[in-house]
Parts: C-alpha cells; sequence; structure tokens
C-alpha cells in the first residue's frame, strides 16, 4: 500500500508538529480523532498499571495510528510518542465523512488497513506467547525496520517490545552481529541480512 494513499485525510487540514519524547496521544483517553504521519517515526505502546511498558509498532511516515479506537468508539488501549521529528495530521468523523463522500474508494483500503492492525497485534501476542526471546527479537526487528533497514530503537525499549530483559536483548544482539546480520550502536540498529534474519525467526526450535 503506498504511502500517499491516504493524502486525501490531509487535504485542507493543517498538519501539528511534534518533538522527539511529545506525546501524541494517550492510553485510556477517548479516541475522538485518528492520525495520519506525514513525517518522522512514532512508537506505540501499552503501559501498565504498575509502569511497566510494552512497545507495539514503531509507526513511519504514511502509517495511520489510533484509528482501531476511533472506530470501536472505546478508550485508547495504547499511547503514541514522537520518536524523530514528527508531522501529524489529525482526523475526526467529521472530516473523515467528508473525505468518503469524495473518495469513497478508501473505503476498502481502510477496512484493510484495520484488518492489519489486528494481525499485528494478533501476531505480537502470539509472538510474546510461544517463541524463545531470541526468535521474537529477531521478528520485532524486522517489524521495526524501515526501508533503510534502521531500527531506532535502544536495548530496554527492544526489551520491552519482546517481553524479555534488556541483558537478554543485548547478548541476542551481539550473537546477530557476530554472525553479520546486522550492525548496532546506541540507540540504533542496522539489518544487513534481512532473509538470514527471517530465516532464524520462523526457523522451528
Amino acid at each position: 500500500m503506498g504511502n500517499d494513499i491516504w493524502s486525501p485525510l490531509a487535504e485542507g487540514r493543517r498538519a501539528k508538529s511534534y518533538s522527539p519524547g511529545q506525546m501524541i496521544y494517550l492510553q485510556g483517553t477517548e479516541a475522538h480523532e485518528f492520525y495520519y504521519l506525514l513525517e518522522g517515526t512514532a512508537r506505540s505502546y501499552i503501559s501498565s498499571p504498575g509502569g511497566a511498558v510494552l512497545v507495539l509498532t514503531l509507526h513511519r511516515a504514511g502509517d495511520l495510528m489510533g484509528e482501531a479506537s476511533f472506530f470501536d468508539e472505546c478508550p485508547r488501549v495504547s499511547s503514541a510518542v514522537a520518536v524523530t521529528p514528527c508531522r501529524v495530521v489529525t482526523v475526526d468523523r467529521e472530516g473523515l465523512d467528508r473525505v468518503f463522500r469524495c473518495h469513497p474508494e478508501l473505503a476498502y483500503p481502510m477496512l484493510r488497513y484495520l484488518a492489519r492492525t489486528v494481525r499485528l497485534l494478533s501476531d505480537h501476542v502470539d509472538g510474546i506467547s510461544f517463541l524463545p526471546a531470541d526468535k521474537r527479537l529477531a521478528a520485532a526487528l524486522l517489524r521495526h525496520a524501515g526501508g533503510d533497514g534502521l531500527v531506532r530503537s535502544t536495548h530496554e525499549e527492544l526489551g520491552s517490545a519482546v517481553g524479555t530483559s534488556r541483558v537478554t536483548v543485548s547478548r541476542a544482539l551481539a550473537r546477530f552481529a557476530s554472525k553479520g546480520w546486522l550492525e548496532q550502536s546506541y540507540g540504533l540498529v542496522k539489518l544487513l541480512d534481512r532473509e538470514a534474519l527471517e530465516k532464524y525467526a520462523q526457523a522451528e526450535s
């Protein structure tokens, strides 16, 4: 799905800028709108009452965010924060109705996008439940990497994304790097061999 398919959502609307670390929306709040990410990278995550954080995914330019809660009219189940400088368009119900009247061909892609979001969350839960930590990490790296192969996350953040400790993530990344699958520096992982990581993530234990 091309990154410009949702461009009608931005027609006539002013984008808001977010700095790294600035919250875009908060878990538990009412979802009166959803968001179209024009530029930058944002992270969505779930927080537990005890303060634990589970990273769900990284959003990049062309992605929609917070759309599931918007459509089911329930409080948001996750939060989103800007990772890099972001420009975001807010879409409310009136604006979406207007877009669908002018662009009815977007209705089916929107349903597909929602289905993809549900599948992503289901795969995420299954992975945390059934796969070993290093395979969960390999899958998360593939899921979070952009087209340039870069994953902008610390070891702590990757650990929260796959339900394991920073130490386990550090050991697994060092092992992957020794195989030539990736390079790493603080807060950044560059994938060098996606195919090898895919085979590893999908291989039976």
